[in-house]
């Protein structure tokens, strides 16, 4: 079944800027919900995940657990690659919604719950195609490069990758450093509970 045909824009978000890699495991640090992006032969997928984190420095990488009845995990597989990226507050309806609806039942759900989809910069990531969209109003959004393991992707449906580009909103993250309490609220990320319901991150406290 072919996987929705949503329209992938051009132009990134004004406010996205390049992460040092070797910043870049601060963006899952405080274990946000994710969106998981990928795509092969034309075609790409988006998807919720909740267990998604970082795992290593340098050279960064993190873990995802994917489910193997969703379609976004036949795309990493074929593909070897994927994006992460952090949806903010305004994006926890279609955040469920993506991760309640599969492309293989609803081959059309990105264009049905109105997911905005961009190119990351095509100079701005030298080991990892292009293709892959990334979602319009997220917090931060990480390229990876799987690397294969197929015991853990097969038996705990578990899969490491190497970040090798990472975003974020320069609004919300800056300097190496998440900036919650003086950004705009609407830029707060989500951490899911269960049964549709989200907190946000809240205040910072500092010791």
């Amino acid at each position: 079944m072919s996987t929705t045909t949503s329209t992938i824009a051009t132009a990134a978000p004004e406010h996205f800027t390049p992460v040092p890699l070797d910043k870049a495991y601060r963006l899952l640090n405080h274990g946000p919900t994710v969106l998981v992006s990928a795509a092969h032969a034309g075609q790409h997928n988006v998807m919720a995940a909740a267990w998604a984190c970082a795992l290593d420095f340098a050279p960064p990488k993190v873990t995802l657990v994917l489910d193997k009845a969703t379609r976004t995990r036949e795309l990493v597989e074929a593909s070897g690659e994927f994006a992460l990226q952090l949806p903010t507050v305004p994006m926890a309806a279609m955040t469920v919604a993506i991760g309640t609806d599969s492309a293989k039942t609803h081959p059309d759900k990105l264009q049905q719950h109105g997911v905005p989809l961009f190119h990351a910069p095509s100079h701005a990531s030298t080991h990892i195609s292009t293709h892959i969209p990334l979602v319009h109003g997220c917090a931060a959004w990480l390229l990876c490069r799987v690397i294969p393991e197929p015991h853990n992707q097969q038996t705990y449906d578990l899969f490491i990758g190497e970040v090798v580009a990472a975003w974020a909103d320069e609004r919300v993250f800056r300097h190496g450093h998440w900036e919650f309490d003086t950004a705009p609220d609407a830029l707060r990320t989500l951490h899911y509970v269960a049964g549709g319901q989200f907190y946000a991150t809240g205040t910072s406290v500092r010791v």
